[in-house]
C-alpha cells in the first residue's frame, strides 16, 4: 500500500525524468545523425569540386593545344567554373579559367 502511495504522490516526477530522458536519447540520434550527414555533404562537395576542377584544367589543355576556344565552350566552361567557384574553389583552376575567357573563339581569328 505505501508503493501506491509513493507513486500516486509522485508520478509527474517519474513522467517528466521519462520524458527527459528519452528527450536527451533523442537529441544524441539527431545529432549524431546530424554529424555524418554534415560529413558525406562536405565529401561530396569536395569530390564535385575535384571534379570540376578536373574539367576546367582538362578544356584548358584542350583548347590551349587549338589555339582557339569556341563560343559554346566559353558559355559551358562559364557555368562549370561558377559551380566549381560556388563550391570554395579558387585555386589555379581560376587562373586557367581567365586565360581561357581570353582566348580567340573562331580558328582564323
Amino acid at each position: 500500500m505505501e508503493i501506491w502511495n509513493y507513486i500516486s504522490a509522485h508520478w509527474l516526477e517519474w513522467l517528466f525524468a521519462a520524458l527527459l530522458g528519452l528527450l536527451g536519447w533523442g537529441y544524441r540520434t539527431v545529432s549524431a545523425r546530424l554529424k555524418e550527414e554534415q560529413q558525406k555533404n562536405e565529401a561530396i562537395s569536395n569530390g564535385v569540386q575535384a571534379l570540376l576542377r578536373e574539367s576546367i584544367v582538362t578544356a584548358y589543355n584542350k583548347y590551349n593545344d587549338r589555339g582557339f576556344m569556341p563560343i559554346y565552350a566559353k558559355e559551358s566552361i562559364k557555368k562549370c567554373y561558377k559551380a566549381y567557384h560556388d563550391l570554395g574553389g579558387n585555386d589555379v583552376a581560376s587562373e586557367l579559367y581567365q586565360k581561357m575567357l581570353k582566348m580567340k573563339e573562331d580558328k582564323d581569328e
